[in-house]
C-alpha cells in the first residue's frame, strides 16, 4: 500500500523539486546572465610597456541607445597601469567598480616598443586565464596600443570591431594579411623553433571624414586614479576618423620583435602557406605597364632537405586569370581571361623575387619563420642536435614558382 501511494505522489514531488531548483538558480545567479551595469565586457586589450611595468588599455562594451535606429556597439576605453598585467586588470575593478570579464575578448594589441621585449611576459596572464578564448587574435601595432584602440574608426562603431574584420577568413584568402591567434603563437614560442609572426597594424587618417558624434552614444568616463583614465569612443567627435591597415607582418624570435615583412613579402608568405584563393598581384608587360593577375588556385609549401648540406625547398604553384590592365584595351581583349606566356614569365620572376626577399629577411633576423628546426626535430633527433644552432642561417633556398593561365 505504501509503495502504491508513493508512486501516485511521485509526479507531484518531482515537479515541486524541479520548481525549487529553478527558483534557486534564478535568485542565486540570474541563470548566468551578465549584468552589464556591474561587469566590464572587454572587447579588446592593448598592452604597452612603461618604466614601472605595464599599461593596459581595455575597450569595454557599453549599451548604445534603446532605439533600433540607434543600435550598435559603443565602448569606453579604460587605461590602467600596474607591475603586471594581472595588476592592471585588477585595477580596472578597484577604480571603476566594473568586474572585468575576459570571455568575450577577441583581440589583443601589443605596442611596438613593448613587442621588442619578450611578449610572453604580457601574454602569460591571458594564457593562464581559464575563461580566455584560445582563438583570440594577436597583433602588433605601430606606436602605442593605447593610441590605436582609443582612435575613432571610420568604418565601425569601435576600433576593435574594425580591426577584427581585417583578420577574417575572407581577408586571409586575399593574401594581404597573415592573422595569428593566442594558441598558435604560444605553440611557436614554446616549440623548438621559438619563432612566430603577428600582423603589424598601422592606422591612417580618413580624408574628407565628417567628425560628428554618433547618436545614442555614451559620455566619456574614467577612473578615480591617475593610473586609470577613460574615454568614450562614441563621444570623440573631434577626433580624426581612422582606417586600419594590416598588410605587413611582424616576425618574432624568442618572443621579441626582430623584423617586419613588407606587403610583398607578406603576400609571398601567404602563397607559400597555400592560403590564397581570391588574391591579386601585379606583373609587368614588355613596355613596363602593370597588369593585375587574379589568383584562382594556390598551392605552396616549404620543406627541409638534409641529404647533404641543408637545403630549403620553397615552391609556389598558381593558377591565374587576367584581372586588369593598366592601359586601354580593345573590346576583344576585355572579353578574354587568357594570360600570355610573357605575362606568366613576368609573374614567375616577380614572385621568385618576393620569396627570395622573404627568405633573406627571415635569415638575417634569426626568425625560423617556416619552423625548420621543428621539422628537423621531428624527422631526426640526431641531426637536430647537430644542426639546431645553425638553422635556418646555413640553409640554402631552392625557389620554384609555377604560374599557369586558367585557360
Amino acid at each position: 500500500m505504501k509503495a502504491r501511494k508513493f508512486l501516485k505522489t511521485l509526479p507531484m514531488k518531482f515537479y515541486l523539486l524541479l520548481l525549487g531548483l529553478i527558483l534557486f538558480s534564478f535568485f542565486s545567479n540570474d541563470f548566468g546572465l551578465v549584468d552589464i551595469q556591474k561587469t566590464a565586457v572587454i572587447l579588446a586589450a592593448g598592452i604597452d610597456k612603461t618604466e614601472e611595468g605595464f599599461s593596459l588599455t581595455a575597450q569595454i562594451a557599453v549599451p548604445k541607445g534603446s532605439d533600433r535606429s540607434q543600435g550598435g556597439t559603443s565602448s569606453v576605453d579604460i587605461e590602467s597601469e600596474g607591475a603586471t598585467v594581472s595588476d592592471c586588470v585588477s585595477n580596472i575593478f578597484s577604480e571603476t567598480g566594473w568586474v572585468p570579464k575576459l570571455v568575450f575578448i577577441n583581440l589583443i594589441v601589443i605596442g611596438e616598443e613593448a613587442a621588442k621585449e619578450d611578449v610572453i611576459s604580457y601574454l602569460n596572464y591571458f594564457m593562464r586565464n581559464e575563461y580566455m578564448n584560445d582563438s583570440c587574435y594577436l597583433a602588433v601595432c605601430e606606436g602605442k596600443a593605447h593610441d590605436l584602440l582609443t582612435s575613432k574608426s571610420a568604418t565601425d562603431d569601435t576600433s576593435a570591431l574594425a580591426i577584427q574584420k581585417l583578420f577574417s577568413n575572407a581577408a586571409e584568402k586575399t593574401g594581404k594579411v597573415m592573422p595569428n591567434n593566442l594558441k598558435d603563437f604560444s605553440i611557436g614560442y614554446y616549440g623548438v623553433s621559438k619563432s612566430g609572426y603577428l600582423p603589424y597594424l598601422r592606422s591612417q587618417s580618413q580624408k574628407g571624414a565628417e567628425h560628428s558624434p554618433s547618436p545614442g552614444t555614451g559620455e566619456s568616463g574614467g577612473g578615480s586614479s591617475s593610473s586609470s583614465s577613460g574615454s568614450s569612443s562614441g563621444a570623440s567627435g573631434d577626433k580624426d576618423e581612422k582606417v586600419y591597415i594590416a598588410e605587413e607582418t611582424a616576425l618574432f624570435s624568442e618572443g621579441k620583435l626582430v623584423a617586419i615583412l613588407p606587403r610583398e613579402q607578406t603576400l609571398a608568405f601567404s602563397m607559400l602557406s597555400g592560403n590564397i584563393v581570391s588574391g591579386t598581384f601585379n606583373a609587368k608587360e614588355k613596355d613596363g605597364k602593370a597588369v593585375t593577375l587574379a589568383v584562382i588556385e594556390n598551392k605552396g609549401g616549404v620543406s627541409l632537405d638534409m641529404s647533404g648540406a641543408p637545403r630549403v625547398k620553397m615552391q609556389i604553384d598558381l593558377t591565374v586569370r587576367l584581372c586588369c590592365r593598366g592601359t586601354t584595351a580593345p573590346i576583344e581583349d576585355i572579353s578574354e581571361d587568357d594570360v600570355s606566356e610573357e605575362l606568366l614569365e613576368s609573374a614567375k620572376e616577380v614572385l621568385s623575387q618576393y620569396v627570395a626577399d622573404l627568405w633573406e629577411t627571415g635569415k638575417k633576423s634569426g626568425c625560423d619563420l617556416f619552423h625548420l628546426r621543428r621539422d628537423l626535430y621531428r624527422a631526426s633527433l640526431k641531426k637536430y642536435k647537430e644542426w639546431k644552432d645553425f638553422l635556418p642561417e646555413v640553409a640554402e633556398p631552392e625557389i620554384k614558382t609555377e604560374v599557369k593561365s586558367l585557360k
